[in-house]
């Protein structure tokens, strides 16, 4: 609870045992009217002002000024009739308080739930100057390719490459998940981490401003300026409504009594204006105004505590539109990681073939053999490579302990000299690495990605809550086919180009139309940045560091892993119900309360306790979106 949120407490504190204790005061007259009017004066002094200050900057239709008319008048109500009863008009700003301090409690709340993702970039970074003493110094004065030292329990200031010590990263600010990440000599380390053990030298690779951390912040802070299509809906209806209430309040408070004395009947004009002032009470629109920001707020705030960056509330709503997931499929249901699945050998035995194979592709940077060199155990004597010559695309050929090692694709084999082996039809999933030896064909290996641990969770999921999935890749159709059969997914486009992709989701977006649901892309952000721009909801997924998916998508999870997608639905999905259910609710109760303080069966305490009561309701409703955990197979 903040300062302000105390004082105003204890301010409504004594203001109501104050009120309360005037009952066995016996005072009358001025003194007791001067006695009220000082607790309303105490009670309602920013009520009042704010008020004034609508006025004075022609900006006068709002709460503060329904408020502060209805209370003064209720005040001069009690001085027409003589009664000295002023309890009611503080009663009334006594419960709009309680009303206003509950909203700013459950704003704060959420307010810190923000910040408290927002706090991930510390205010110093320790610099290895020339002499190797440590500086701190502000983060944006240290340049690119700086040495930075990170101590344990420190936030890792700007993105870099780890040069020397090993540590665990608590990255739960980043992804959302409680499971360190050991990082060592070599490693890439992203700002907004907490160093959990050892001391870290770190070589920066980017400046503060264009560090992770700062990109994280950049967007959540931004978010709030794009707005669903239901809060410019509550903008536009309290531009509209506020005057037409204000003017149905005249209206109320003088027709009927003109109508009267036209009649020649009893004008009642302290009734018709009770009535009046009564129905300003009701009128305010403090449900809607507040609780419908609130929820997106507090749903991008829970989101953004699973890991889940969303740029706009207009996105979370999109989202929850969603009908169709289209996704990416290496790096995105698949790891993008390359593993020796099957050996074919001819001629030889499986482990030779392979040790050849691993050896000629020793000193290859290109993931497959980089696949091999894994897949083969390490301790087989000693092997001499010599004379490699690598052509790009294709494959390597290399003496290996004297033997001439060929490995690559069929046309490589056939370039260097290898007779019709290669062409056979071979039916796998996954790519096919053919070898030879000294001339002669030795047998095939077969390199698959690899499927990541949720990917087929996910996709039985995103079905079971109603999402049709997707999946385009630029893989052959027998590779593509098989990690669909495998994933359970409902259609898959191969061998496609990255325009072809955008092409593909274009006429997703055109089949489905108004109406039918939006289309989401779900890739890694690394290539996939066009057609994330083009989906009706783009999702850069596993994107920590990635400034083309922060760029181009409009949500962006934090971790590699596909569950996430389920938690960021369930969450648009739960936000948009918890909006729709203040604005239909707020507005039903609001008109019928509006009916009954017109008839005069209600009076000005019962108005002012719906009204507040509606608001810290709908806000209670709103912060609901705080708390909603991740996903979880089976979980609605």
């Amino acid at each position: 609870m903040s300062g302000k949120q105390k004082k105003n407490l204890v301010r409504i504190l004594i203001a109501a045992a104050l009120t309360g204790g005037m009952h066995f005061v016996p005072v009358s007259g001025v003194v007791r009217f001067l006695i009220y009017l000082g607790i309303y004066l105490f009670i309602g002094y920013d009520i009042l002002r704010k008020a004034f200050l609508g006025i004075r900057n022609r900006q006068p239709l709002d709460e503060n000024l329904l408020m502060s008319v209805a209370t003064v008048g209720a005040f001069a109500l009690a001085l027409y009739r003589g009664t000295g009863d002023y309890t009611e008009a503080i009663a009334v700003m006594l419960f709009y308080q309680i009303g206003e301090w509950f909203q700013s409690y459950a704003v704060g709340k959420s307010r810190r739930n923000i910040t408290e993702l927002m706090n991930i970039a510390p205010d110093t970074a320790n610099i290895e100057n020339e002499n190797g003493q440590i500086e701190p110094v502000d983060p944006e004065d240290v340049d690119v390719g700086a040495v930075i030292v990170v101590q344990p329990g420190e936030r890792v200031p700007i993105d870099g490459v780890i040069l020397s010590g090993s540590s665990s990263l608590d990255t739960s600010a980043l992804t959302g998940e409680s499971m360190p990440r050991d990082v060592r000599e070599g490693d890439e380390i992203l700002s907004g981490c907490i160093n959990q053990s050892g001391v870290l030298r770190v070589r920066t690779t980017k400046a503060f401003g264009e560090s992770t951390a700062s990109r994280v912040m950049e967007m959540i802070e931004d978010a709030s300026s794009r707005k669903s299509r239901s809060e410019n809906f509550i903008s536009r209806f309290a531009r509209v409504y506020t005057p037409a209430v204000v003017y149905a309040a005249l209206a109320l408070g003088i027709l009927p009594p003109l109508i009267l004395l036209i009649l020649g009947r009893d004008a009642a004009w302290g009734v018709w204006i009770y009535r009046a002032l009564t129905f300003l009470v009701i009128s305010c629109p403090c449900a809607l105004v507040v609780s419908i920001p609130l929820s997106f707020f507090a749903g991008i705030g829970g989101a953004g505590r699973q890991g889940i960056l969303i740029k706009g509330s207009n996105y979370l709503e999109a989202l929850s539109e969603t009908s169709t997931a289209v996704f990416d499929k290496t790096g995105t249901l698949t790891k993008g990681v390359f593993q020796v699945t099957d050996v074919h050998p001819e001629g030889m035995s499986a482990e030779e073939l392979l040790l050849l194979c691993a050896q000629a592709e020793r000193y290859s940077v290109h993931p497959i053999a980089v696949s091999l060199r894994e897949a083969c155990p390490s301790d087989h004597g000693e092997y001499t490579v010599e004379d490699v010559r690598e052509t790009a695309g294709h494959g390597v050929t290399a003496r290996v302990n004297g033997k001439t090692v060929t490995v690559g694709n069929g046309r490589h084999l056939k370039q260097a000299g290898v007779g019709s082996a290669p062409d056979r039809e071979i039916e796998t999933a996954g790519t096919i690495l053919h070898a030879a030896v000294d001339g002669r064909y030795a047998g095939y290996l077969v390199i698959s990605d690899v499927i990541k641990p949720n990917s087929v969770q996910t996709i039985r999921e995103l079905k079971r809550i109603g999402l049709e999935t997707v999946m385009l890749t630029g893989d052959g159709k027998a590779a593509a086919d098989a990690v669909a059969g495998k994933l359970g997914i409902s259609h898959v486009y191969s061998e496609l180009l990255p325009q072809d992709k955008v092409s593909r989701v274009e006429k997703l977006m055109a089949e489905r139309g108004d109406g039918k649901g939006k289309v989401a892309f779900v890739g890694d952000g690394l290539n996939d940045a066009p057609v994330l721009a083009r989906a009706d909801v783009g999702i850069a997924m596993g994107a920590m560091g990635s400034d083309a998916a922060i760029e181009a998508a409009d949500l962006v999870l934090m971790d590699d892993d596909p569950m996430k997608l389920v938690t960021a639905v369930r969450i648009a999905r739960k936000c948009m119900r918890i909006v729709k259910e203040n604005t239909w609710g707020a507005i039903l109760i609001k008109l019928a309360c509006l009916l009954l303080g017109a008839l005069g069966i209600t009076n000005m305490w019962a108005a002012i306790f719906a009204d507040v009561g509606v608001m810290v309701l709908a806000v209670l409703n709103a912060i609901r979106c705080l708390f909603i955990g991740p996903a979880r197979p089976g979980g609605k």
